[in-house]
This record gives structure tokens, sequence and C-alpha cells, in this order.
């Protein structure tokens, strides 16, 4: 079988237990989100050069909400640093696009999600889609 036939055309990933990874190495559950962020950059970077088409990840759900308000907000604060980083995809030719109930975050991230989407437009490599502030639930209630 030809190894590129091998390589699945979508992956996705639920980021889950960076806080728990950070906790069992005695740091605070911050630095478990900011290692999990470095990782899911380059795990972007290695679906894009395996050829993989889509890569979703899902980010923040809806039950995230339900943390410390101190940990809500460090997540979004690594959350807007990642989207001020995120013009870096476009010159790795990777298209990023997000899913979920965008606008219901802070004014500023979904500025700076939107500017995301348009910069990276015209890629034409790995699709990204980032899911936050989703959930099950949601969804049924949002299609109903």
């Amino acid at each position: 079988m030809d190894e590129q036939k091998k390589i699945p055309r979508h992956v996705a990933i639920i980021m889950d237990g960076n806080g728990r990874w950070a906790e069992r190495r005695k740091l605070p559950r911050k630095m478990g989100h900011a290692e999990g962020c470095k990782v899911l950059e380059q795990t972007v970077r290695d679906a894009a050069d395996l050829g993989i088409d889509y890569l979703t990840v899902y980010a923040f759900s809806t039950e995230n909400w339900k943390r410390p308000a101190d940990e809500v907000e460090n997540i979004m604060n690594i959350l807007r640093d990642y989207l001020k980083d995120a013009k870096n995809f476009k010159d790795e030719n990777i298209q990023v696009q997000f899913i979920g109930n965008i606008e219901a975050l802070p004014e500023d991230i979904v500025l700076l999600i939107r500017d995301a989407e348009e910069n990276s437009r015209e890629a034409t490599g790995l699709h990204l889609n980032i899911a936050l502030n989703y959930g099950g639930q949601q969804e049924i209630v949002r299609a109903a």
C-alpha cells in the first residue's frame, strides 16, 4: 500500500489533561495549559508536514466556563497570545477556521479570530479547525 494512502485525511484531537499534567509535576495548572498550547503548535505543523488535509482541535468547551475564574482568564490570555501568533500559519500555508459559539467569547478575542481566519483564507495546505465554546447540549439546542 502506498505510504500516502495510510495518512488520514482528517484528524480530531480533544485537548484535555493539561491541568492534570501540570498538577502531577507540582506546577500551576496554567503552566499545563501553556505547555499544551506549545504541543498544539508543533502538532499542527507536524500534521501539515505529514500531508493531513484537516485537523480539528477541541480546545475550550462550554463546560470549561465552570472552571475557576482565574483559570478561565488564563486560558483566554493564552488564546489571545496564540491568535496574535496565528499570522505565522499564513506563511506556512495553513488555513485557520473556528467552530463553536464564537460570538459569545470576549470581543477582543472574536476580532482576533476573524483576523486569523481572514489572513489565512487563501491558504491551500492544512485546514485547521479550532473548536471554541462548543458543547453537545448547546449544539442540540441551537439546532432545534
